[in-house]
């Protein structure tokens, strides 16, 4: 990307293949490239070289009309800040997407996965009136409505509490692993990152370790 006159490298020269129906953690230092990295995974963001192939479909050359119909039918997306619509109750804010891709379960699909993730009883709250760990709960309910193949996750306990964090992290890890979704998340964290089945570091836009986790 650029920057003015010049040039900025953020990701550089990277290359991952990531098996189906596994958990892989990106981490690394605080502009090290993480979050761009998840961004030209997920189709957010185009890369000025090489080739990306998501759920099996090569992106880079696809128009935003593409991408966005292979966003909505094939990737769910949690963010640390929740990004739920305010105005929409928790139970309007799984059932959007699914009315939206014209679910024709979409009611009971979206009632299943809220008592799936605790939340029946506060179904007909709005976001302002749910703490942070519950808001972070329905934004797992909506991720998962869709039973997306591949599921990015960019730092999704990062404002949480520890305590909190911990049940976000295992209700996350135990819906990916009974959907069969690949999940690729960012972390900042250690303890996160160890819960997963492999960890890739990067270290100024470059891959430095991988590992299993």
């Amino acid at each position: 990307m650029r920057s003015g006159d010049a040039q900025l490298t953020i990701v550089d020269d990277v290359t991952l293949t990531i098996a189906p129906s596994s958990a892989l953690a990106i981490v690394g230092r605080s502009g090290s490239g993480k979050s761009t990295l998840l961004g030209l995974m997920a189709g957010l963001d185009r890369p000025s070289r090489g080739s990306i192939s998501l759920d099996g479909r090569a992106i880079e050359n696809m128009s935003e009309d593409q991408l966005s119909r292979l966003r909505r039918d094939h990737v769910g997306f949690v963010f640390q800040s929740f990004e739920l619509l305010g105005d929409l109750t928790a139970r309007e804010n799984v059932l959007l997407p699914l009315e939206l891709k014209g679910t024709s379960d979409a009611a009971e699909r979206c009632d299943a996965l809220l008592a799936s993730v605790g939340l029946s009883a506060r179904a007909h709250h709005y976001p302002a009136q749910l703490s942070g760990g519950e808001q972070q709960r329905v934004a797992l309910a909506r991720a998962f409505s869709s039973r997306p193949s591949v599921l990015f996750a960019d730092e999704p306990t990062g404002n949480l509490d520890a305590e909190t964090g911990e049940q976000v992290l295992a209700l996350l890890l135990d819906l990916r692993a009974r959907a069969g979704t690949t999940l690729v998340a960012v972390t900042h964290d250690p303890r996160v990152a160890e819960r997963f089945d492999r960890v890739v570091r990067l270290a100024a836009g470059r891959v430095v370790e991988d590992s299993a986790g």
